[in-house]
């Protein structure tokens, strides 16, 4: 069920291809957090590589802090990943009791590698994320038309949209987003949720018409232009060939605000709480690039494989390509 507020998002590349099973078991959905750097091996924090099954990230920080006698705010992950999957990810723990790691033991929960850094883990401080998808039930899906769009796709990139998991099952995070505009108080972690929604919100509403309008990988006058692989972003008031060839080469992309405080672009119910909450205005790439794509059909399954930038959603990119259930 999708909830009546999020809005139908226009494709890129055409309609899907197929139609297929995602998620009938946790394997389906594997993913991999690539760091793009290498913990110090020493310092105050113990840094575990861990192989977690069907479980949630949070959730599973709050078990490592019960373990090592920490608050749970004290543990560090650089993302949240997908619960209903495979995922591989880095924590740190602060390793003032010293655990013995050897004896931690939860079901559907590795640890792969301890090692050591000189800082907590903070979020969004991982490069990438490699993920490998399977989906069942396929039916008349050609390798000669799968490859066509998949070359589209690295040439192109996808629309980056917001992922249906940062709206909450059945649209939830919507309703705490209205909920809070209307004077409910919240927490400061379900006020962080609800402002997260916000942004999401506007954003994907913006990026679905540019998509329609098809301008979604060009830079026009008055956006962005986000660097590709970091935060980094400038100011676009002319068009100029050099603009034009990094953008069509993928090295820079256009991008647009996220709203805050002071912006005009937002529902009339969510604009004081912003204020209020001196929301500060960030930026997203409308493009994401995507590297190192991948595909096989064997029977009735497709599976896919390829590497997204941090806050990327691999979901985004699979509808570009195929329907689910």
């Amino acid at each position: 069920m999708v909830h009546s507020l999020l809005p139908e998002l226009p494709r890129a590349h055409g309609q899907p291809l197929c139609f297929g099973r995602l998620r009938q078991v946790p394997q389906d959905f594997y993913v991999t957090e690539q760091l793009g750097w290498e913990p110090s091996g020493d310092g105050e924090h113990d840094y575990l590589w861990l192989r977690k099954t069907g479980a949630n990230t949070a959730w599973l920080a709050t078990q490592l802090a019960l373990f090592a006698g920490v608050a749970p705010h004290d543990v560090g992950y650089a993302g949240l990943k997908d619960r209903h999957a495979v995922t591989e990810q880095w924590f740190s723990v602060p390793r003032w009791h010293q655990p013995n790691w050897r004896s931690f033991n939860l079901p559907g929960i590795e640890i792969l590698e301890v090692t050591r850094h000189l800082r907590k883990l903070r979020r969004g401080a991982h490069q990438s994320n490699r993920f490998c998808i399977r989906l069942c039930g396929v039916e008349g899906l050609s390798d000669a038309v799968l490859s066509e769009r998949l070359d589209v796709i690295g040439r192109q990139g996808a629309p980056n949209y917001y992922g249906e998991q940062r709206f909450g099952r059945d649209g939830a995070n919507l309703d705490l987003a209205y909920a809070w505009a209307r004077g409910r108080r919240l927490s400061r972690d379900k006020r962080s949720i609800a402002i997260s929604t916000m942004r999401a919100f506007c954003f994907n509403k913006a990026l679905a018409e540019r998509v329609h309008s098809e301008t979604w990988h060009q830079l026009i006058p008055g956006d962005l232009a986000n660097l590709d692989g970091s935060g980094s972003v400038f100011a676009v008031s002319a068009i100029d060939d050099e603009l034009l060839t990094r953008c069509q080469s993928l090295d820079i992309h256009p991008a647009i605000g996220l709203v805050g405080a002071d912006s005009d672009d937002v529902p009339s119910q969510w604009q004081s709480s912003l204020a209020r909450a001196r929301v500060e205005p960030g930026s997203r790439g409308l493009r994401m690039r995507v590297h190192d794509l991948k595909a096989h059909i064997d029977a009735d399954t497709l599976q896919l494989s390829f590497v997204l930038q941090r806050g990327c959603y691999a979901t985004s990119l699979l509808r570009e390509i195929c329907e689910w259930h």
